[in-house]
């Protein structure tokens, strides 16, 4: 394989992002699923942080990993309710446990599954309604890139449809444009490749910065060790992981009573000379080493995680490169795999 070749699946993938989320819109209107009630969103990996990328924008609702769901659903769920389920290939078997184990234990609860994979076991569950995405958003490289982008946008269709919609334009045209000024940013950051990567949110963009960590985590094959954390979180313990040379990602709130606390710390790191310090948002120059802004980062920030991970995508994608490895396949000695293997679900006594 050439040079040139190793990791195109994946950039194909990061790059198609903008051009996929009208149609799976389209498809979410077209499913005409009406009004719903706050649910329990669930999903594993990626897909769990895709349902709590979801969260904040649906009142009420709760994110919940299938892997811990289905271990312990009556904490969540009683007799009736609304689960939501979010996959790209719907074949992990801690997907499929948790809906064949609500369905038998609590049979009037409504399944709803959003997925990219029309032929997996998810999509074609009995007694699960199916809304399926864009097929060009079942990602075949190993990590979940444009799928994690369109099941957020989906799930969010779902819980305020007006408002996304009205949302769109400006999400896909930010990022399109933005694309080559971002992957020259990822590609000029990925030279000096870190050791140490963390990721700072305030809670309706935390679930970018753990979706951050786990691309480049994923991508460098654990050469670079990652931390999500909140701005306000950091001080308690956490800031001890963050050297001077740790590549510092800051998803900067569109809220100004936020950000001032936000700040507050990208200061504060600075004076102790902690961290290479990236924002992504409405931010100023003095206070970061670099910032990168789209017309989608002055959104409501329940809205911008699909714009907003694009660069972290990227980045993980160059360090991926930078150490290596091929984005497409970073884990050759299968440590893991495109979907989880070797769980196995036991029968409930």
């Amino acid at each position: 394989m050439s040079s040139v070749s190793i990791g195109n699946l994946t950039r194909q993938e990061i790059y198609q992002q903008p051009d996929t989320w009208p149609e799976t819109l389209a498809r979410v209107r077209a499913a005409n699923i009406g009004q719903l009630p706050a649910p329990v969103l669930t999903g594993a990996g990626t897909s769990a942080y895709a349902a709590e990328a979801i969260e904040p924008g649906w009142p009420g609702a709760r994110a919940v990993p299938s892997t811990e769901l289905f271990l312990d659903f009556g904490r969540y769920l009683c007799g009736e309710g609304l689960v939501v389920s979010l996959a790209r290939s719907g074949d992990s078997p801690e997907s499929l446990a948790v809906v064949s184990r609500i369905q038998r234990a609590f049979p009037r609860v409504r399944h709803i599954a959003l997925t990219a994979n029309p032929d997996g076991k998810l999509a074609n569950w009995p007694g699960v309604e199916t809304v399926l995405l864009d097929p060009r958003t079942n990602d075949r490289s190993l990590v979940m890139t444009s799928s994690f982008t369109n099941l957020v946008l989906a799930g969010l269709a779902l819980a305020r449809p007006g408002e996304v919609a009205e949302a769109a334009p400006v999400l896909c045209a930010a990022v399109r444009e933005a694309l080559p000024r971002l992957d020259e940013e990822a590609a000029r950051w990925a030279e000096r490749a870190p050791v140490r990567f963390a990721a700072l949110a305030s809670a309706a963009l935390r679930a970018a910065a753990r979706e951050a960590c786990l691309k480049v985590l994923e991508m460098t094959a654990g050469r670079v060790v990652t931390l999500a954390e909140t701005y306000l979180g950091l001080r308690h313990g956490p800031m001890s992981f963050l050297t001077e040379d740790t590549l510092v990602l800051c998803f900067v709130s569109s809220d100004p009573r936020l950000r001032r606390y936000e700040l507050d710390l990208a200061r504060e790191l600075r004076a102790k000379r902690l961290g290479r310090l990236i924002a992504l948002g409405p931010a100023p120059a003095s206070d970061f080493d670099g910032v990168l802004e789209t017309p989608a980062s002055l959104l409501p920030d329940w809205l911008r995680t699909p714009a907003e991970i694009v660069f972290a995508q990227l980045l993980g994608w160059h360090l991926s490169r930078r150490c290596g490895l091929d984005p497409d396949n970073p884990s050759p000695a299968r440590i893991i795999s495109r979907v989880v293997q070797g769980v196995r679900i036991y029968e409930e006594d």
